[in-house]
């Protein structure tokens, strides 16, 4: 048995934080985190940015930002994650109550909200408190936790549709191309993984896959996202292939979201 001190001593290795639960229980009660957007665009209007995916960075030391692979481990060992989603979620609100930037923002969800309870009356709450329209939410369910928890991810999107909030599936493609979860979850985007999308110019097979998921889009209404575009050759691909969003460094870097919503 693994000795609660030696755990501790462990956790603290790995982030580099003396004691990693008080680090994190500050952050949440300091607002030491910032958030940024990466804006989705949509092919048929260059430069137009249709979606910003909210991002997360963790400040620390005034200048220096920490990204998400820094510490989400340490939230989630902690079983913290919803917690910190709800600080996501209160912000992003925020962002949009102020008006003036991008249309919708759209808010990766943790497998901890997605099974507690009292996380979508917190998001109803957030929003009869800030006005904002529901449809200027979407909410990015993973594809893992669509076939890995299957009831809890549709009772959610079921009450986020009802909030009338949009459903996004990330991940599409990473494990299977099963078209069950779209379905199941009446998403309104899918969000198609990298592994498809990098190989696309040399893969036949790769392209033969985007095209099922852009008709099956095309006939239930979901509107498709390629992630992970670097190349302009990609982009040229994927609009001649009929997809209507792209992502990825090679169309917009994450930027700090006050960039998104100028004063």
């Amino acid at each position: 048995m693994v000795r609660e001190s030696s755990r501790d001593e462990a956790d603290a290795a790995l982030t580099g934080w003396e004691h990693p639960a008080a680090r994190l229980r500050e952050a949440l009660d300091y607002d030491h985190f910032r958030l940024y957007g990466q804006p989705i665009h949509a092919l048929a209007a260059p430069g137009g940015v249709a979606i910003a995916e909210v991002l997360v960075r963790l400040s620390e030391e005034e200048t220096r930002m920490l990204p998400p692979g820094d510490f989400l481990p340490a939230f989630e060992h902690y079983g913290m994650m919803a917690e910190l989603d709800r600080w996501v979620l209160r912000n992003a609100l925020r962002r949009l109550e102020q008006g003036g930037g991008v249309a919708k923002l759209s808010l990766n969800l943790s497998a901890q909200a997605l099974e507690e309870p009292g996380f979508v009356p917190f998001l109803a709450m957030q929003l009869r408190m800030t006005g904002v329209d529901p449809s200027t939410l979407v909410f990015e369910l993973d594809e893992n936790d669509a076939l890995d928890r299957r009831l809890a991810c549709e009772r959610f999107a079921s009450d986020l549709k009802k909030l009338g909030c949009g459903v996004l599936l990330d991940g599409f493609a990473r494990r299977s191309v099963s078209f069950e979860p779209l379905k199941a979850l009446l998403a309104d985007y899918v969000k198609v993984d990298g592994t498809l999308i990098r190989p696309l110019l040399a893969s036949g097979a790769a392209q033969a896959k985007l095209k099922a998921i852009v008709r099956v889009g095309q006939v239930t209404g979901v509107k498709v996202i390629a992630e992970c575009v670097e190349e302009d050759a990609v982009k040229a691909k994927l609009a001649e292939l009929g997809v209507e969003f792209v992502q990825g460094f090679g169309v917009a870097k994450p930027l700090p979201i006050d960039q998104l919503f100028p004063a």
